[in-house]
């Protein structure tokens, strides 16, 4: 090959270098967004129609991009936070325990003002025949039970949990028939609803923001059963949003959070109030999960 070619090519790699590294400076150089999610408790529809409006808000009061990413179920939204796709993340109590021992540095830092004092029902079809007790209903077990998503707090932990305590079994044990897990807690309802199970484990946001909208008939489904009060939800942040969005982000976006008060926002999140949370409130959430194997 002659000189004269050889410098033609050479010059020819330097502008592909050059331009290969403008690209890359544009794409460093752009903007960073602030990604949330939420655990999937209602259809997928329904929640990007609730969280669409409160990543605007928060869009308008930080001063920054933000976005709802949905998540496919429990699982993925733990995986979400903990490979960084999202940064912020309104999770259950059990999911929030994952995900905060999965990312060191990360803190529940807002709540709503019914979390601290959750419960769940159990609910069944009438056709089964369980009145509604104070008592734990033992006679479930001789029913079609299911719970909502296998990591859900108020569709399968807790529900599990004070079966193992007034039941003196594991569900495995204590169900004469098979139980299932329905996936969400508006399929919980949907389930007993339609006698494909007559027994079944839900929130009680959920259930009665159903039953107030007439989305569920309640002479066919009632409440059998509400279990003792636990900390449930929580928005959760990952650690060095101060670094990627400016120093004190992350107590500006606890401030923004806390200071929601727009029904229509707060209806997402089916609560009347966001306050703030700390990390030791759900230090019994912790312990049950270990106990069922659930959490290290």
């Amino acid at each position: 090959m002659d000189r004269s070619k050889k410098i033609l090519l050479a010059t020819l790699a330097t502008f592909v270098l050059l331009a290969a590294g403008g690209c890359g400076g544009e794409r460093a150089g752009r903007a960073p967004v602030l990604r949330f999610s939420a655990i999937p408790d209602d259809n997928t529809t329904e929640l990007n129609r609730k969280f669409a409006p409160v990543a605007t808000y928060l869009a308008e009061n930080l001063g920054v991009a933000v976005k709802y990413v949905p998540s496919s179920d429990y699982g993925a939204s733990v995986e979400m936070f903990k490979n960084d796709d999202i940064q912020l993340a309104w999770f259950g109590g059990l999911t929030g325990v994952q995900a905060r021992q999965a990312v060191p540095g990360a803190h529940a830092v807002v709540q709503g003002a019914e979390d601290p004092a959750f419960y769940s029902y159990f609910i069944a079809n009438v056709s089964s025949g369980l009145e509604p007790s104070a008592a734990f209903p033992v006679a479930i077990a001789d029913h079609p039970f299911t719970f909502g998503s296998p990591r859900s707090t108020s569709g399968r932990l807790m529900p599990e949990y004070f079966i193992r305590r007034h039941g003196g079994k594991s569900p495995r044990e204590f169900f004469r028939l098979p139980f299932g897990f329905s996936g969400s807690h508006d399929k919980t309802i949907e389930a007993v609803a339609s006698g494909a199970y007559e027994v079944g484990a839900v929130s009680h946001t959920t259930f009665d923001a159903w039953a107030a909208a007439g989305r569920v008939d309640t002479s066919k489904v009632r409440v059998i059963w509400r279990t003792p009060v636990y900390a449930d939800y929580n928005f959760t942040v990952r650690p060095g949003l101060d670094a990627t969005f400016g120093e004190g982000f992350t107590e500006r976006l606890r401030e923004a959070l806390l200071a929601m008060s727009d029904p229509k926002l707060l209806r997402a999140f089916r609560r009347s109030a966001l306050i703030p949370a700390d990390d030791a409130e759900y230090a019994a959430i912790l312990d049950v999960a270990r106990k069922l194997r659930m959490a290290r």
